[in-house]
C-alpha cells in the first residue's frame, strides 16, 4: 500500500487529490486467512508484545495523510494513511473469549468508558484466579483477524472483591472494590475501539470495553459507541433501567433501578463483557476500517461532555441502539446538524429517552438517571426540561422525530426489508427496483415515519417494510435542509448486525453473511460513506419529501404506536 506525502497526523483534510485504489487491494488475502480459523485455536496468547510494523513498498511515493480514494464500487471517500497502515499490521484472533466460562470467575470495569494518551486507566477486577494479566485488543479488520494486541500487562494476584452495594430508593447497584491495577494509555495506543480482555490464571477470561479517543481529531466521520444504552441495560447485580429484583426471587419493571452505575461490570451471559459491542457496533467497524476510512471513535458520553466536538466532522454514526440521550447529547446533534454535519442513526429506537449523567466516587459522569416518571424524578420540579421520561412525554414534550424524521414504534419485529425507492442514492448500484424484498432484514425494535408527528415534512422514504402481527411498518428515511447535514435512519436496530461480513468467528460473536443480502447491504453503506464523507448531504442530496408514496390516504393518518417500556 502506497503511502502518501505531507502531513504525517493520523487524521487530516479530507479534501485532497483523488487515488484510484480498489477496497480490496488495501488489505489483500483476508477472506482466505479469516476462513481458517478454529475456535480451538484462539486461547493461545499472542507471541509478540511490540506491534508489527507496516511494510512500505519501495517504489511508490507516499499517500497524503487522508486521500480521496475511488473504490470499486466507484463511490469515492476519504480514507486515512493511518488506519490503512494500522490494520496492514499484524492481526490476531486471540482476542476471542475461549473455553466455557463462568459468572463471576473473572470480571472488571474501568474507571473511564473513554481514555487518551496520558491517561491512567484504573482497573478494578475480581476474580477467583489466583492471579491475572490483562491483554489490551484494538478492534478492527486486521486481515479479518478483527484485532491487534496493543499491551499485555503484568501479573498480579487476584482476588475476590466485596460484595456490590444497592443504594435504596434508586436501586443503584454499584461495586466500591480496590484498584487491581493502572493501564496507562499511550501514544502506542491508536484510537480505536478496544476490549480489555482479562485472563486469569486457571483459563478465567472476560471483557472489559474501551474506546481510546483522539480529542483533536477532525477526521470525516465519527464512530459512537453507545455506552449509556448499555448501561441501561446491565442488568448485572441484579437491577437495569428495565428490571429489578422481588422478594420472590423474580424481577419486575416497577422495581427498576432509577440509577444505574458505570462502577461495575457487564455480565458474563452478555458477551462475555462486551455488552452490545459485537451485536450493534463490531460489524460497521469491520467494514469502515477494512476500507480505511478516515475516522474517529468516541462515546455517547464524550458527546454529552464535549458537545461543540461534533461540529468538527462531517458525520456522526449512531448504531444499532443508542436510545439514552442527555440534553447535551442531543443539543450537541441539533446544533452540528444546522452546521453541515449529516447524523446517520444506523439503528432503531435511538434518542427516545433523557437522562441525567452524574458523578461517582470513580469520577464524573459515572452515574446515569432515568427515572421514566415524571412524579418520580426529584429534576422535574426545579429543572422540567431536564426532567428524565420519554422526550415525546410531558414535560419534555419533543419526540425524537423532530431530530431524526422517523419515530420509535416497538419491539419484536421479524420482517423482510423491502425497498420502496430504489432510484434513491441510498440503493445507487444496488440493482433494486422498488419491491424488492431483502429476506429477515428487519428484526427487533423498529422505526416509521409518521406524518402527524412534529418533524421535518420533505422526509424521503427509501424503505418501507410491513411488519407481520402489528399493523406497522418500519422505514428506512431521509432528510435534509438546506444548507445543513442530512439525516438518514435505517428505521431498525438489526441494521448493523445484518452487516457482519465475515466467517471467522464463532456465530455467537457476530453472525455469518447472508447470500444476496449482506453485500447489498455493504454497498448502500459505501453510499453512505461518500454522501455523507463530503460536506453536507443538503449540498448533493437534497430531500424532496417522497414519504406520500408510501403514506397516503389511512395510512397517513395511522398513529404513533405506543413505545414499550421494555425497549
Amino acid at each position: 500500500m502506497p503511502e502518501a506525502t505531507g502531513g504525517a497526523g493520523r487524521e487530516g483534510n479530507p479534501l485532497l487529490p483523488e487515488l484510484r485504489i480498489g477496497r480490496r487491494r488495501f488489505l489483500q488475502g483476508a477472506l482466505a486467512a479469516a476462513g481458517g480459523l478454529a475456535i480451538t485455536g484462539m486461547g493461545g496468547r499472542a507471541a509478540h508484545r511490540i506491534p508489527a510494523h507496516a511494510k512500505h513498498h519501495p517504489k511508490h511515493q507516499p499517500l497524503p495523510a487522508v486521500t480521496q480514494t475511488v473504490l470499486d464500487s466507484g463511490v469515492v471517500v476519504p480514507t486515512a494513511r493511518w488506519l490503512i497502515e494500522e490494520n496492514a499490521k499484524s492481526g490476531t484472533n486471540n482476542w476471542v473469549v475461549t473455553g466455557i466460562q463462568t459468572a463471576h470467575a473473572i470480571e472488571g470495569y474501568a474507571s473511564q468508558v473513554s481514555a487518551i494518551p496520558g491517561d491512567g486507566l484504573v482497573l478494578f477486577v475480581s476474580t477467583t484466579a489466583a492471579s491475572f494479566h490483562v491483554e489490551a485488543y484494538r478492534m478492527g479488520y486486521y486481515q479479518g483477524l478483527g484485532g491487534r494486541l496493543i499491551e499485555t500487562s503484568d501479573t498480579v494476584a487476584g482476588v475476590v472483591q466485596a460484595p456490590a452495594t444497592v443504594t435504596p430508593g434508586v436501586n443503584t447497584v454499584s461495586c466500591p472494590w480496590n484498584p487491581s491495577m493502572t493501564l496507562n494509555v499511550t501514544s502506542e495506543w491508536p484510537p480505536g475501539n478496544y476490549l480489555l480482555k482479562l485472563v486469569g490464571s486457571g483459563g478465567e477470561q472476560q471483557y472489559i470495553p474501551l474506546t481510546v479517543r483522539d480529542d483533536a481529531s477532525t477526521a470525516t466521520y465519527v464512530m459512537q459507541n453507545s455506552v449509556s444504552c448499555w448501561q441501561a441495560y446491565n442488568l448485572w447485580g441484579g437491577y437495569s433501567l428495565y428490571y429489578g429484583r422481588v422478594a420472590n426471587g423474580g424481577q419486575n419493571f416497577a422495581n427498576r433501578a432509577r440509577i444505574v452505575s458505570f462502577d461495575r461490570p457487564y455480565p458474563q451471559t452478555w458477551a462475555q463483557g462486551a455488552a452490545d459491542f459485537f451485536g450493534n457496533e463490531f460489524p460497521l467497524l469491520y467494514q469502515m476500517e477494512q476500507i480505511g476510512l478516515d475516522m474517529t471513535y468516541w462515546t455517547d458520553v464524550d458527546l454529552h461532555n464535549s458537545p461543540a466536538r461534533l461540529g468538527q466532522h462531517q458525520a456522526l454514526f449512531t448504531l444499532g441502539h443508542d436510545e439514552y440521550w442527555s440534553y447535551e447529547m442531543r443539543s450537541a446533534a441539533q446544533n452540528a446538524l444546522a452546521g453541515g454535519t449529516n447524523l446517520a442513526f444506523l439503528g432503531a429506537n435511538a434518542c427516545y429517552r433523557q437522562i441525567r449523567l452524574q458523578p461517582s466516587s470513580v469520577g464524573p459522569n459515572r452515574l446515569q438517571a432515568c427515572y421514566k416518571n415524571a412524579a418520580e424524578d426529584p429534576a422535574s420540579r426545579a429543572s422540567p426540561g431536564l426532567t428524565t421520561v420519554d422526550w415525546n412525554q410531558a414535560p419534555l414534550n419533543n419526540p425524537e422525530s423532530t431530530l431524526i424524521g422517523s419515530t420509535y414504534q416497538s419491539v419484536g419485529a421479524n420482517a423482510d426489508l423491502v425497498v420502496s425507492d430504489g432510484s434513491s442514492w441510498l440503493w445507487k448500484g444496488c440493482g433494486l427496483p422498488d419491491g424488492t424484498r431483502l429476506a429477515g432484514v428487519v428484526q427487533g425494535e423498529y422505526d416509521r415515519y409518521v406524518p402527524s408527528l412534529p418533524g421535518p415534512p420533505n422526509v424521503d422514504v427509501f424503505g418501507h417494510s410491513p411488519v407481520p402481527g402489528q399493523n406497522n411498518w418500519s422505514d428506512i428515511t431521509y432528510f435534509s435542509n438546506p444548507g445543513a447535514g442530512g439525516v438518514l435512519a435505517t428505521g431498525m436496530s438489526s441494521w448493523v448486525f445484518k452487516l457482519s461480513n465475515t466467517t471467522g468467528f464463532p456465530w455467537n460473536i457476530v453472525p455469518q453473511p447472508i447470500p444476496g443480502v449482506t453485500d447489498v447491504l455493504l454497498r448502500a453503506m459505501e453510499n453512505v460513506y461518500g454522501t455523507f464523507g463530503s460536506g453536507p448531504a443538503s449540498e448533493k442530496q437534497p430531500s424532496s419529501g417522497t414519504w406520500d408514496a408510501v403514506y397516503s390516504g389511512a395510512a397517513a393518518r395511522a398513529p404513533s404506536a405506543q413505545g414499550t417500556n421494555a425497549a
